[in-house]
């Protein structure tokens, strides 16, 4: 029997991005019951709603992905949003979730809950010895109170439930929207846009000092179901690729892949955000198997490939 038959799953956020990845891989392993709450019908942040999902679902497990969620100017913008919302999602679907007898919770973290100058590669064990990157601050502290208590209600309810901390995620089907986006869309978009428009400068935030490390959605998506099945202890658990690269670099690379020609321009009044990211992906390769598995070069040349092809649709 596999873990996934006859089981019922709610994935917070599955109509999203990397929520899409997670139903269909949930579908591949023959799980036929999953239901995915939409925020018409449900508002996560008031516990009533919360209640009666749990009441509708009846669900063994819960996935939860659904975030507030956004670049560094986004962050900026809305610091009290992304703070209340986060954690009163995650709360209230955690308490609810042990009254109702779930059988497993899964929380996503954030690589933003990591203190500003983690030593780098960025260890779990690093989690709380320091202060997250200003800009981002609120949203990574609201998803860290997601692990303390996961590991309060194993020790005092006896709770299963995990908590994941993905790096950066790209690929088709991200959010590309300019006032939300992340890195990599935004930089696509401007290419891609710079070149149908004739243009011949993009303007890119920062140094471009800073560096990232950069997940294929579907293979954080991969990595959550693992965990899902084979983890059960509440230590956080890093998923990423295990690679880092600087803006500069990764501009020259998005650059080179869709043939802009043009001038990069650096708007250095706008900030780096955190000056490093790059995580020790040992514990999840130990604990459930988890290795990466999308080349960078192909992931990047996949997301272009679909951000042109749905150009149109996504400006609608």
């Amino acid at each position: 029997m596999s873990f996934w038959s006859g089981k019922r799953i709610v994935v917070t956020g599955g109509a999203g991005f990397l929520g899409s990845y997670v139903v269909e891989k949930l579908e591949q392993t023959g799980c036929a019951d999953i239901l995915v709450p939409r925020s018409n019908d449900y508002d996560l942040t008031d516990n009533g709603s919360v209640k009666r999902l749990y009441a509708d679902a009846k669900p063994d497990i819960v996935i939860h992905l659904a975030a507030v969620v956004g670049g560094i100017g986004a962050n900026k913008e809305n610091p009290g949003k992304f703070f209340y919302d986060n954690l009163m999602m995650g709360v209230q679907l955690i308490e609810q979730g042990r009254l109702a007898g779930l059988e497993k919770f899964i929380a996503i973290g954030t690589i933003c809950s990591y203190p500003k100058f983690t030593p780098v590669p960025f260890r779990e064990e690093d989690l709380w010895n320091g202060y997250p990157e200003e800009t981002n601050a609120p949203y990574g502290l609201a998803k860290k109170m997601l692990l303390v208590q996961s590991q309060a209600y194993r020790d005092q309810y006896g709770f299963n439930s995990i908590f994941l901390l993905p790096v950066n995620l790209y690929g088709p089907r991200d959010n590309f929207d300019p006032r939300s986006s992340h890195v990599i869309p935004a930089l696509i978009k401007k290419c891609v846009e710079a070149i149908e428009n004739g243009e011949d400068e993009i303007v890119v935030w920062g140094t471009g000092s800073a560096t990232r490390e950069f997940l294929y959605a579907e293979d954080c998506a991969e990595g959550i179901l693992l965990a899902t099945e084979r983890y059960n202890k509440s230590d956080p658990v890093n998923l990423g690729a295990g690679f880092e690269i600087s803006i500069k670099d990764l501009v020259h690379l998005i650059v080179e892949l869709t043939s802009f020609k043009g001038k990069i321009t650096w708007d250095t009044t706008k900030p780096d955000g955190q000056p490093r990211r790059c995580l020790d992906t040992t514990r999840a390769k130990r604990e459930f198997g988890f290795k990466a598995e999308t080349d960078f070069k192909e992931g990047l040349k996949k997301t272009i490939e679909w951000y042109r092809e749905n150009k149109r649709a996504l400006e609608h």
